[in-house]
């Protein structure tokens, strides 16, 4: 049963969360947005459309890249149990999770204030003045759908491609806290641990998010955890 507030929006599940998905001309035309220059890449992508591109974070989207194993874990949890995820891809055995500007900076001064941090494999976390390779809009050859039932395979999980796509012009994105209450429970399934979180300050400062659960019974404030920089 999942921990979510019903008073948190959930989006609502892909059809074909297990197949590579297509990005829309919505979608496309958020990606480019993010680039200084967005008509240079859709002009790229005109012409040679089944490469991948390169596009800077932090102002449009910061992208959280996590091992394969965890990352898929972490996006399974997102939609079982939460309230689903923005874009994600899969890149050279990394899975991308596309998030609010300004996680980046956050998730990892949240992570490291709590004991359980150690549990969570290291994430690379790409924000202002950092770029990611994205993978092509159209995949070369039509996906096939997982066998139902069975563990994702070698090839699922590196492959560039994408798991959820953009396909609207301004998509939803997940912030800190809500990607750390997914990491919390993601780390906690792998080590076979309950996934109750501890009443520490980074948890109470995750549910108190606008995008994080939120705890009817606590009314205190949480502290401030991270220095202005």
């Amino acid at each position: 049963m999942s921990d979510w507030p019903s008073e948190h929006p959930r989006r609502p599940a892909p059809a074909a969360f297990h197949t590579a998905a297509y990005v829309t001309l919505a979608g496309a035309d958020w990606l480019a947005s993010a680039a200084p220059r967005p008509e240079a890449v859709h002009a790229r992508w005109a012409s040679c459309p089944e490469a991948p591109s390169t596009l800077p974070c932090g102002t449009v989207f910061d992208v959280i890249n996590a091992p394969a194993l965890f990352g898929r874990d972490l996006v399974d949890r997102l939609w079982t149990a939460g309230p689903g995820s923005g874009p994600v891809a899969t890149h050279r055995g990394r899975i991308l999770l596309f998030a609010e500007p300004g996680t980046a900076r956050r998730l990892p001064a949240l992570l490291g204030w709590e004991e359980w941090s150690g549990s969570v494999p290291p994430l690379l976390c790409h924000g202002p003045g950092d770029a990611v390779t994205v993978p092509p809009l159209f995949p070369q050859r039509s996906p096939q759908p997982d066998p139902p039932h069975t563990p994702h395979s070698a090839q699922d999980l590196t492959a560039s491609r994408w798991l959820v796509a953009p396909d609207v012009r301004h998509p939803w994105l997940p912030g800190p806290g809500a990607l750390l209450w997914a990491c919390i429970r993601a780390a906690r399934r792998a080590t076979g641990v309950a996934t109750a979180v501890p009443d520490g300050p980074v948890a109470t400062a995750a549910r108190n998010s606008p995008d994080a659960p939120a705890d009817p019974a606590t009314t205190r404030t949480a502290p401030t955890l991270i220095p202005p920089l």
